[in-house]
């Protein structure tokens, strides 16, 4: 997370006024972190947070909503606690709880590790996609099933690596539906 966290702050990506989820949130640390960086030209102007800012849903499993929900109580600013939603995601279940392609950016850390879940977390990013959203996955490719993970992801979206941090052996892959090549 930390990684794609530092990616996005210098990636010149801008979160401003876009629909982010973050799949698979854990303590939360991306989600909170991609909703400061959608208001980072704006922290002295509140009066405009509701016309710039991004609209973050923070997923997990049910087990870890609560924890979720505390950590990104107690690390926002209380103004910008109602841009990050917290929100029940199990992959491949109950994706009607979420528009179809209603997200400008998927962001997901270290969730490719469970081989059982691979078709789940596809079938999720299908649904949460349309032809312009992009996807950022970090992760370690350190096993075979990590690849076949990779190959699967590379036979439904266009798939690049845009990112990789040496020193802490992490991969952060762009993908989108069809071919295009468009910066973000």
């Amino acid at each position: 997370a930390v990684v794609l966290c530092a990616y996005l702050e210098i990636g010149g990506i801008d979160l401003r006024d876009r629909s982010v989820i973050e799949l698979g949130a854990g303590t939360g640390l991306l989600g909170i972190v991609a909703t400061l960086l959608g208001t980072k030209a704006l922290l002295d102007l509140r009066a405009l947070y509701s016309k710039c800012c991004a609209h973050v849903t923070i997923t997990d499993r049910a087990a870890a909503l609560e924890f979720l929900e505390s950590n990104v109580q107690a690390n926002l600013p209380s103004e910008l606690c109602p841009r990050a939603v917290v929100k029940e995601l199990t992959w491949g279940k109950d994706l009607d709880n979420f528009p179809p392609g209603a997200f400008d950016f998927i962001l997901g850390a270290d969730i490719v590790y469970l081989e059982e879940t691979f078709a789940e977390l596809l079938q999720t990013l299908e649904h949460l996609c349309s032809e312009q959203t992009v996807i950022l996955l970090s992760c370690r490719i350190r096993y075979e099933r990590d690849h076949k993970f990779l190959k699967m992801l590379r036979g439904r979206f266009s798939v690049y690596e845009v990112h990789y941090d040496s020193s802490k052996d992490v991969h952060i892959y762009k993908a989108q539906k069809g071919s295009r090549k468009d910066d973000f």
